[in-house]
């Protein structure tokens, strides 16, 4: 690769790592497997690490005319992927994680992709397990190409932050990455805020199966609860951001109770508890209620509702078992 840095950049690869000196020997590895004729980059976001990171990335650089290497003082992913994309020159910017092995075709296929769906502003690729003996969760499999009209609602997870990429443009437009948002911050959102946020702007967004990683997440089947609550969280405040802007907000609000409607267990009652914690936590950070005002009662609304059909069945179905006896 040509270490020019006036040398036009297709591809920039963004890599946020905090505190993870000794599992990023996999993730270096697979990235000085690729292979590929277009003019690409790998920018490494340390998020503020105390350990040897530093150390570890900048010996991995010795001989590496493609990677460098920035700090980031302020705490969490969102703030750390706005920092790298604001520090890349690609006119595509990809985002994956420290835990994730790019296949050695990754940057072609990530080119390939926006070629072929050029009313994109975002593309999604596949991420798939790694380590069979991990719980299966923060993956996505599919191998069918999915589009998503800019305007409209898409769910938290269906494109995840440990494959996705931006057209530069896209970012421009809707000003970056949010600082406020990601792991490490009280709202871990800012991949389906940035998506939602494209989408808003006017683009389209896809899934694309052709871009590929293997995610080395280490977590097992006992880690996946506080996951998933940390998943409701992030949605909470995810809500509440697009409820809080006038040209979403009606989407939003009915997304919301319909998503709550569908959940009426227990299971669902504590998830909805959480989202209205935190959509309030949010609105409370920003110093903004307006809408929140209508979407918090309407969710307490529902909650009741969730709350009385629980109850009727789980009264009815003890009923039913002491009859049967």
């Amino acid at each position: 690769m040509d270490a020019d840095p006036t040398r036009e950049i297709d591809v920039s690869i963004v890599i946020c790592t905090r505190n993870r000196a000794g599992r990023l020997s996999g993730t270096l590895g697979a990235l000085r497997a690729l292979h590929t004729d277009h003019a690409y980059e790998v920018i490494w976001v340390d998020n503020a690490s105390t350990d040897d990171t530093a150390a570890v990335l900048r010996r991995a650089f010795t001989d590496d005319p493609v990677s460098r290497y920035v700090l980031g003082e302020r705490i969490g992913l969102g703030a750390a992927r706005n920092l790298g994309w604001e520090n890349a020159r690609g006119r595509i910017v990809a985002f994956t994680d420290d835990d994730c092995y790019p296949s050695p075709d990754y940057v072609d296929a990530i080119f390939a992709a926006f070629t072929d769906h050029p009313g994109a502003g975002v593309v999604g690729g596949r991420i798939l397990l790694h380590n069979p003996d991990h719980a299966r969760i923060t993956i996505e499999e599919s191998e069918a190409p999915r589009v998503y009209p800019k305007r409209t609602f898409v769910r938290a997870g269906t494109l995840q932050g440990a494959n996705l990429a931006f057209r530069r443009e896209a970012l421009q437009a809707i000003g970056g990455i949010d600082p406020d948002l990601g792991a490490g911050t009280r709202f871990p959102c800012e991949d389906i805020d940035a998506v939602t946020a494209v989408l808003w702007a006017g683009f389209d967004a896809c899934f694309d199966p052709r871009p590929t990683v293997a995610h080395d997440h280490g977590r097992v089947d006992a880690d996946v609860p506080a996951l998933l609550s940390s998943y409701d969280r992030g949605r909470g405040s995810f809500y509440a951001k697009y409820i809080l802007r006038s040209d979403t907000r009606t989407t939003f609000i009915l997304r919301w109770l319909s998503s709550t409607w569908r959940r009426r267990d227990w299971q669902g009652l504590r998830t909805l508890r959480t989202e209205l914690c935190t959509a309030g936590q949010y609105a409370i950070a920003k110093r903004r209620f307006g809408a929140l005002v209508l979407a918090v009662p309407l969710g307490l609304a529902a909650l009741a509702v969730q709350s009385l059909v629980s109850f009727g069945f789980s009264s009815g179905r003890r009923l039913w078992e002491t009859k049967s006896r």
